[in-house]
């Protein structure tokens, strides 16, 4: 076991096959750090087996032991009504509460943690991430500059620790905590001070829509598929269509097209 680890997180089959892609792609950008999957009891054998033949740990994980307040408060139905998603389209699949299970990687058996979440390509080697302190999150970034004051939490650095853990699970469950964008919103408030990675650590998919002139291929590590999936339909597909391509490549283990050489937003 090497001290280092990328971990990704599956709660159901969806994002098994989106985990499938993104071992692929970590693989390819030549890492030697161990991949390791946390999955909950949501995950069929079946779906979990692919990501097995790939070299992935399995890490089989409960939900936090929340309290019943707490779980209804962050329900999929109640917490979509109390803050509702208006700039992209969450899928049927989204389960809030299984976002807190990301937490469980600080009991993780490791020194140094590159938190993934499963719908994110990495798209040049980032294994210098580990070198950098607990805890760096690149801003959610995909609208304005106003996005900068805000972290997004689907690629972060981290120390596991079993102290931190409990720490956490303290402070997450306090009488009327509602942590309106879940783990995201918890992790920015536990870490007030969080170090800033650039956009291009976790460049979110609606980059491309809405502020083109940040979009560089030749400066992108990691791609993130925010909001709509690449394997589902949806209404945006057609202008994501160049990178929903670039998904389909790693997850169906074809050839990689040279990054470089992709065409930029229109």
């Amino acid at each position: 076991m090497t001290p280092n680890a990328y971990v990704t997180l599956v709660t159901n089959s969806d994002f098994a096959l989106g985990a499938g892609a993104l071992l692929r792609s970590l693989r390819a950008s030549g890492t030697e750090a161990d991949l390791v999957v946390m999955h909950t009891g949501g995950v069929p054998k079946t779906a979990l087996g692919p990501l097995v033949d790939q070299g992935a740990r399995l890490v089989a994980i409960d939900l936090l032991p929340t309290s019943d307040a707490f779980n209804q408060r962050h329900a999929r139905q109640a917490l979509h009504a109390a803050a509702p998603f208006t700039k992209g389209t969450k899928p049927a699949f989204h389960t809030p509460l299984d976002n807190f299970c990301k937490l469980r990687l600080w009991q993780l058996p490791y020194a140094r943690v590159v938190f993934l979440d499963a719908d994110t390509l990495v798209l040049r080697n980032i294994d210098k991430l580990f070198e950098y302190p607990e805890f760096c999150a690149a801003p959610n970034v995909y609208e304005s500059l106003g996005d900068f004051h805000r972290m997004n939490s689907g690629v972060f650095t981290a120390r596991p620790s079993q102290a931190i853990f409990e720490d956490m699970l303290a402070r997450l469950d306090q009488p009327d905590a509602f942590w309106r964008r879940t783990d995201q919103t918890f992790l920015q408030s536990y870490f007030p001070d969080w170090h800033g990675l650039p956009v291009f650590m976790n460049m979110l998919q609606y980059v491309w829509i809405n502020l083109p002139d940040l979009w560089r291929w030749d400066d992108i590590h990691v791609l993130h598929f925010q909001y709509e999936k690449p394997w589902q339909t949806h209404e945006k597909a057609e202008v994501l269509r160049p990178l929903i391509a670039l998904w389909q490549s790693y997850a169906e283990g074809g050839d990689i097209p040279d990054i470089s050489q992709l065409p930029g937003p229109k």
